[in-house]
């Protein structure tokens, strides 16, 4: 007999069960074949599956549900919101290869295409302007050449990432730590509308999920499990973008450092990452040539090309080649050079209003 009419709220009751985890509730679905079939078994038979605990089979012979899963369902397609199984067919393939894979995805916007090579882009929330410029610019040519973006959608080179790959027009899928009736942070608000519009957003945990430290680690591995590699843009040591990377690696994923100053203390991780192996990149078309993909989708150009220039004058070129990709202080600028503080501020404007320059807060300009 049939507990419920619709087959997505087994899934969805098997998922609201305390203390099952993605691997135990994968051993039941390959034992029992479908959720009905599991929750029809009896205790002991359940017990016969491995790493399934008393308690557990109890919870599941009761139907002890931490949620009413015809209640979840109704307030998952009133937040615009579906789910889709394990052996659901758009499932992604790729993240049915990891060792724990999650069994239920709640998904927001379009179908994850299957035939479509998705590489992860993350880093430090708090990026320098070199970190954005480079998230970006590398998620906008892999959507060039016909590649999809992962990433978490948080602030700093997640979301430089989504922003260059949604410019190239590309497929991207944020992956949740939340709920995915959750907006994290709420700045991305906008973001999140482009990504739903032109992309996925996917979440393993139940809605209302607040943003709590511990799923967040939880999440990167899913991050990694769409993804034929990871590419690092910006990270300490102790970044949680580190441990995406060594999930990538149990996974058999590639992970991709970009290089940053060796003054630069937020590219620390990127340098240890590729101390201990990982590939230094500059652009896209160096993830495309180290994974041996061809260039299918468009003319291999360098994707760190310089921009066409405006004419400038001859004291704008003097700073123009004084400020890098780095901030530099006005007062650095003015002593390299050997102006007028007051010629260099107007000299400062202009480059501003011509698009060429961007002054940052604390008199930080950058190219």
């Amino acid at each position: 007999m049939q507990l419920w009419s619709d087959d997505r709220c087994g899934w969805l009751a098997l998922h609201l069960i305390s203390g099952l985890g993605n691997i135990v509730f994968k051993n039941l679905v390959d034992r029992f074949e479908s959720p009905e079939k599991i929750f029809e078994a009896g205790i002991s038979q359940l017990m016969e599956v491995e790493g399934v605990r008393k308690e557990v089979a109890k919870s599941i012979v009761n139907r002890r549900l931490t949620k009413d899963p015809v209640m979840e369902l109704k307030k998952i397609e009133r937040c615009g919101a579906r789910i889709i199984t394990y052996l659901d067919p758009t499932y992604p393939m790729a993240l049915k290869k990891i060792h724990d894979p999650p069994m239920l995805l709640y998904i927001k916007g379009n179908e994850i295409p299957n035939n479509l090579t998705f590489i992860g882009v993350v880093g430090s929330r708090n990026p320098t302007h070199y970190g954005l410029k480079a998230a970006e610019k590398i998620g906008q040519g892999l959507a060039r050449r016909g590649l999809g973006v992962v990433s978490g959608m948080a602030r700093g080179i997640d979301s430089a990432a989504h922003w260059g790959c949604i410019g190239g027009r590309g497929f991207t899928i944020a992956v949740f730590g939340t709920g995915i009736d959750t907006i994290y942070p709420a700045s991305n608000k906008k973001l999140l509308q482009q990504i739903i519009q032109k992309g996925a957003v996917i979440s393993e945990f139940p809605l209302g999920t607040p943003p709590e430290p511990k799923n967040f680690p939880i999440r990167n591995r899913i991050i990694s499990g769409l993804c034929m590699g990871i590419v690092v843009v910006e990270a300490t040591k102790n970044s949680g973008s580190l441990i995406t990377a060594s999930q990538a690696l149990d996974q058999g994923r590639e992970v991709f450092a970009v290089p940053g100053s060796i003054d630069s203390f937020k590219s620390t991780g990127c340098h240890f990452l590729i101390k201990q192996g990982a590939r230094l990149i500059e652009n896209s078309d160096d993830i495309l040539d180290e994974l041996g993909l061809n260039y299918r989708f468009a003319p291999k150009t360098d994707t760190f090309s310089k921009e066409q220039l405006p004419p400038l004058d001859e004291s704008e070129r003097t700073l123009f080649d004084i400020i890098g990709d780095y901030p530099m202080h006005i007062d650095q600028i003015t002593r390299q050079g050997n102006m007028e503080p007051g010629e260099v501020s107007s000299i400062l404007m202009r480059m501003e209003l011509k698009g060429i320059i961007k002054q940052l807060p604390g008199k930080m300009f950058v190219r």
